[in-house]
């Protein structure tokens, strides 16, 4: 896949995160793709209804074992706004997802929601958490210019 098509994947997935924002959860927003870049699934955070666990990421990867057999699973792409917390990242690996691409860090994420009770960040970068695991998920990320995007869709949000 090309930067240019991360990218568009990428501004994606902002608009999931909005749109789970203006229904009521957290801005978070993920898709999954195949080799072609062919939007497979799509999933907002679902905070109101799942509280912590129901992270886009992680939404989306339990939806993707149910339709998908592992070896289509290993040609696909999971694309999220924000680097994967480590409950999501291990999802994604569970899942037999090949690849991960995320606009910025979960350092930035913890810069934006401080100490908001809702999502107190940990300082672990999905790539540590891939490098655990005996199977490769290759990642791409952070895209520095979408930050600004993906801080805009945060903005006012946490406490």
């Amino acid at each position: 896949m090309t930067p240019e098509h991360d990218i568009a994947l990428l501004r994606r997935t902002i608009r999931i995160a909005e749109q789970a924002r203006a229904d009521g959860n957290h801005p978070f927003g993920a898709l999954l793709a195949d080799a072609s870049g062919a939007v497979l699934l799509e999933a907002g955070n679902q905070f109101a209804a799942r509280r912590g666990p129901g992270h886009a990421e992680t939404e989306l990867a339990r939806e993707a074992v149910l339709m998908f057999d592992p070896e289509a699973l290993a040609r696909t792409t999971l694309y999220t706004s924000v680097e994967p917390c480590a409950m999501c990242a291990g999802t994604t690996y569970w899942a037999g997802i090949g690849a991960l691409v995320y606009g910025v860090s979960e350092k930035r994420l913890s810069q934006l929601t401080g100490d908001d009770e809702e999502n107190l960040t940990m300082d672990m970068p999905c790539r540590m958490v891939f490098d655990a695991g005996r199977r490769r998920v290759e990642v791409r990320g952070p895209f520095p210019e979408l930050e600004a995007e993906i801080v805009a869709s945060h903005e006012g949000f946490w406490k």
